[in-house]
């Protein structure tokens, strides 16, 4: 099932996307959570797809992104392998939707994408087990790390670089049905192939994540894990268009823009 949250006709709401017919929800995906059985159940108003413009299908309190979580990624930098999951996080004034735009920093210097496998999060989890971890997860979706190279290496952690707005696009829905464990995942800049690997060579999986981080941090719901980048990253420029696509979910596509 493919959820996605629009704008149309006035409102932003939450729907269920079938082909190009979205069926309206009543209320937000979360609430199946809260022990509402309706709440993937489309109430009686539809919207054709060119008609809605497609949001961020997720309005996190946080985005805890996992740095190194590729073992090609940790080589291409020079960095070794962790030897636990080394998260960060981005704040929620980063994240833009499909569609919406990469606004460069008016002092960057080298800004690159990062293409990932984004994991939402569908109930409040805290100290959660690994082999329960996948009854807290909603859905996964496409992500973007977006960095600025270059203060991240001046600064000696990366909370800056990472956390400029717009630098964290995500979209364009949210898939439900899905195993994450062995996803192609690709990134092209203006049409060129730049990343491509599987989420099967993920140094962390997807439930011991969820596990991990909630040990350390009440994960809530519509809270996104962004699972790391493979290699490939590089810099962007205003006027280049980035796509992440990831097996069986879709792809978002962002514009890149000076400020």
């Amino acid at each position: 099932m493919r959820i996605v949250r629009f704008a149309a006709r006035g409102t932003v709401r939450y729907g269920v996307l079938e082909d190009n017919t979205i069926g309206g929800l009543p209320g937000t995906p979360f609430t199946r959570f809260e022990g509402s059985p309706t709440s993937f159940t489309p109430d009686e108003s539809t919207y054709e797809l060119q008609e809605v413009t497609l949001l961020a299908p997720s309005l996190p309190s946080k985005v805890v992104c996992l740095g190194l979580n590729y073992r090609s990624h940790a080589e291409e930098t020079g960095l070794p392998i962790p030897s636990v999951p080394l998260i960060f996080l981005k704040p929620s004034t980063a994240i833009i939707g499909p569609g919406e735009t990469i606004v460069l920093p008016r002092l960057s210097r080298r800004v690159d994408y990062e293409g990932e496998l984004g994991v939402v999060i569908g109930r409040q989890a805290k100290d959660v087990p690994e082999d329960e971890a996948g009854e807290y997860i909603l859905g996964y979706t496409c992500f973007n790390d977006v960095t600025e190279r270059t203060i991240q290496g001046e600064d000696g952690q990366w909370t800056r670089a990472k956390s400029y707005d717009t630098f964290a696009p995500i979209g364009p829905w949210i898939e439900t049905d899905l195993d994450p464990s062995d996803l192609s995942i690709e990134t092209r800049l203006n049409g060129e192939l730049r990343q491509s690997a599987r989420t099967s060579d993920l140094i962390f999986g997807v439930l011991q994540l969820v596990s991990f981080i909630s040990e350390v941090m009440t994960l809530l719901p519509g809270d996104v894990i962004a699972t790391g980048t493979p290699s490939g990253i590089g810099p962007v420029s205003a006027g280049d268009v980035v796509e992440v696509s990831i097996d069986n979910i879709g792809t978002l596509t962002n514009s890149v823009a000076s400020r």
